[in-house]
């Protein structure tokens, strides 16, 4: 089978590979498209200790052709999306079968950008930090494939208002199209909202923007971190002060979520699924890119160029 390797030299390359096989637990999938993701850009810095050849790509989206002991075989022929540790930019990829996703009710290219993004989205909004009626909600990185969903499922979930915050001028406009009353750039925040609070902030930026988010949670607040786009300096945080004002600071690890705890993201997945493909919440595919070509498209999504979802074709 073809696949994209990134070697020992820091090089991405199209190899060809020996299939791999499901194991107990585990399905095949011929891949159809695989999304490009965050995990992409921190193994291709060396932020993963992820030995090298490696395949990357950890969401893949395509049909089950195999599966492995204790899987019920009814299953093959499934549309399915796949939760992985990578393999996806591959033609087959093997999974743990609770961690593949039915995606019947959507197409294929839907199905790969529905990925880790959508049920992250759907489990900082709904799970973590608990988003109900008439709550203020602040979402960085609002253009992104996270910020671009979280953003229409706080919406769903009864914010009153909802405020996104992008990197740059040129994001606006794209990130209005997914239920931000208001949008701001980086440089505007958090000056531009006066003495505003919020009962909610989703936080994966870091550094100074992660300490001007705290001042801005309101009592009783809670603000999500989720990652560290700017930077891996840590933010030192009072736990007296937090308390004084009931506010909690807390954080989300859906790469640790699929290992400790598959079958509970499985289901935030499963109802995540149905919101989409019911039409509640939509997932904007903004770039397709050929196998060849996925140095590009995560080199693009590490430079901030890709707004919502981009995906590779796998032919």
């Amino acid at each position: 089978m073809k696949a994209v390797v990134l070697d020992t030299d820091d090089q991405f390359r199209i190899s060809e590979m020996t299939e791999p096989v499901a194991g107990p637990g585990e399905v095949a999938i011929r891949v159809g498209y695989a999304g490009v993701q965050y995990g992409d850009v921190l193994v291709r810095g060396g932020h993963f200790p992820i030995p090298r050849p490696f395949v990357p790509g950890f969401e893949a989206a395509g049909e089950i052709v195999a599966v492995g002991d204790g899987v019920d075989e009814a299953r093959i022929g499934e549309q399915v999306v796949a939760l992985i540790g990578g393999g996806g930019y591959a033609q087959i990829v093997t999974a743990p079968a609770v961690l593949a996703i039915n995606a019947a009710g959507v197409d294929p290219r839907t199905a790969a950008a529905f990925g880790w993004v959508t049920p992250t989205a759907y489990d900082l909004i709904t799970t973590v930090a608990g988003v109900r009626n008439g709550d203020s909600v602040l979402i960085h990185a609002a253009a992104g494939g996270v910020g671009s969903t979280a953003g229409q499922f706080a919406v769903a979930a009864g914010a009153q208002r909802v405020v996104g915050v992008v990197g740059n001028a040129g994001q606006l406009d794209y990130a209005r199209r997914f239920g931000y009353h208001e949008v701001l750039t980086r440089e505007q925040f958090p000056d531009a909202l006066g003495e505003e609070m919020f009962d909610v902030i989703l936080d994966p930026i870091g550094g100074s923007t992660r300490v001007a988010s705290l001042a801005r949670l309101a009592p009783h607040g809670r603000i999500v971190v989720y990652g560290n786009i700017a930077t891996f300096e840590p933010v030192t945080v009072s736990a007296n002060d937090l308390l004084m004002r009931g506010q909690s600071l807390l954080t989300y690890n859906s790469n640790l979520a699929s290992q400790t705890r598959p079958q509970r993201l499985a289901d935030s997945a499963a109802r995540a699924m149905a919101l989409v493909a019911d039409g509640s919440v939509r997932i904007d595919v903004t770039a397709e890119y050929a196998l060849a070509d996925v140095e590009t498209a995560i080199a693009n999504l590490a430079g901030g160029v890709t707004r919502g979802k981009s995906i590779v074709r796998i032919e």
